[in-house]
């Protein structure tokens, strides 16, 4: 839940001194070849996944391409926080890393020419560029070119009670209008939260609230440079999260919050990512399973879990996120190439099964069988069991989350837009409004104040 941003401020100042350090320096590459890593040297794998046991299965991947091919690779733990930074300094001495899982927002290191797309063209193409997630692939292109090679993600999914809808006469909301509604009644009638989500101001769990839920009526941040979030269906938005606010039973939530009041019995709807799925099984010793009912059936909230993956047909466009390989500038591309389209094939399997219930695949298949590794997905143990989402859940919800991830739709990305709506994302901008709506506000007069503080950061960026 977590992006990388634009480079500003000390990030700029610290680009413009790598770059005049690497002009004085002749390019010399940090493995002694012109400008990257050397051809015949081992190559430098950055991830964002530090964790220890996902370290030690990303070391074991690498030792199986290596055995395979010969090649060497050092996997190299580097949080996607610091994966800026750090690419920015290696580029200024020529010592850069040969392959990066990164987040989607690649405007910036594309602006910089910081990423080799020619690689990333050739890895995808070699693949099959009809084997990926088309949304995936619209992320990582800029410039109608290719920037990065797609990976994995996950998707916000609306987990909802379903025993507590049946109870209350409510049928499975097909709309944020209906979402709203239901989540009102659950409030007035039953007496217990009716959604549950990050609802606090300012905060990067509201900004994804909002992003998530916003889209659903069809409202846009921006549109060919120009600011569009005072639109009529933005206004009709902000009407329902109000309402989806108002019906917390204890105030604003954080996304932790947000899901132990959820695990706890307390909320009918939880707004969450597909991390959600892991800790409903019970498979996940943080965040225990608190309801009532879950002391005597550890199953309960698991079996009266029902799943919206895609809210509205008529309107797929769902929050998420997406990693993908970068090849950068004066890599050892050819290797990294064989390096990535290895992970995304013989190795694919095993490198989701690091995190499944967060890592779905981006290349469902390939041209032999279009949904190989989506199938092979589904049968992944989660947290440390033997259970896989196809055993929890069932084969519907492999399917239906990889619609989910078909639909996954973010502000700006893949666009000229995508700088713009980083940023907006990366400082909370419309999160930063939204005390105004929970103290009654009219609708129409948040949007316009969202609005023109996205308008203002436009016109700051330039």
């Amino acid at each position: 839940m977590r992006r990388e941003g634009r480079l500003t401020g000390t990030a700029a100042a610290a680009l413009a001194s790598c770059l005049a350090l690497a002009a004085c320096s002749g390019g010399d590459g940090g493995n002694g070849t012109d400008g990257g890593a050397a051809a015949d040297g081992p190559l430098t794998f950055w991830t964002p996944h530090v964790q220890p046991d996902r370290m030690a299965a990303q070391q074991e991947i690498a030792a199986e391409f290596t055995a395979e091919t010969g090649i060497e690779v050092e996997v190299v733990a580097m949080a996607g926080a610091d994966q800026d930074q750090a690419l920015i300094t290696g580029a200024a001495s020529g010592d850069v890393p040969d392959v990066v899982l990164h987040a989607p927002d690649l405007s910036a290191w594309q602006s910089q020419g910081l990423v080799d797309s020619a690689a990333a063209t050739s890895a995808i193409e070699s693949l099959g560029a009809d084997t990926f997630n088309q949304q995936a692939l619209d992320f990582i292109t800029i410039d109608d070119s290719y920037q990065a090679i797609p990976a994995d993600g996950w998707v916000h999914l609306i987990a909802y009670r379903a025993d507590l809808l049946e109870e209350a006469g409510i049928a499975v909301p097909t709309s944020l209008d209906e979402l709203a509604s239901a989540a009102q009644t659950i409030r007035a009638d039953v007496g217990i939260t009716g959604m549950a989500m990050g609802t606090q101001a300012g905060t990067p769990s509201a900004t994804e609230a909002i992003e998530s839920t916003f889209q659903q009526t069809g409202c846009e941040l921006v549109q060919d440079g120009t600011v569009t979030f005072d639109s009529p269906e933005c206004v009709q938005a902000a009407g329902n999260f109000a309402t989806l606010a108002d019906s917390s039973a204890a105030g604003p939530f954080d996304v932790l919050s947000a899901r132990s009041a959820y695990l706890n019995g307390d909320a009918a709807f939880l707004l969450f990512s597909t991390h959600i799925l892991d800790e409903l099984a019970g498979l996940d010793a943080d965040n225990p399973l608190t309801c009532d009912e879950c002391a005597d059936n550890e199953d309960f909230l698991m079996e009266n879990t029902g799943f919206i993956t895609v809210l509205d047909e008529s309107n797929p466009a769902q929050y998420g996120t997406t990693l993908n390989y970068v090849i950068p500038e004066g890599a050892n591309a050819e290797g990294a190439s064989e390096f990535v389209e290895y992970m995304l094939s013989d190795g694919y399997s095993a490198m989701l099964g690091t995190a499944p219930e967060g890592r779905i695949p981006l290349r469902p298949g390939n041209a032999d069988n279009p949904t190989e590794y989506l199938d092979a997905w589904g049968t992944l143990p989660m947290g440390g069991s033997d259970q896989s989402v196809a055993d929890l859940y069932g084969d519907e919800l492999v399917t239906s989350l990889g619609d989910g991830m078909n639909a996954v739709s973010r502000w700006g990305f893949g666009t000229e837009d995508a700088v713009l709506a980083g940023e907006a994302f990366a400082q909370n901008t419309l999160a930063e409004q939204l005390e105004a709506l929970y103290s009654g506000t009219d609708p129409e007069q948040v949007v316009a104040d969202m609005a023109a503080a996205v308008q203002s950061l436009q016109d700051e960026l330039g």
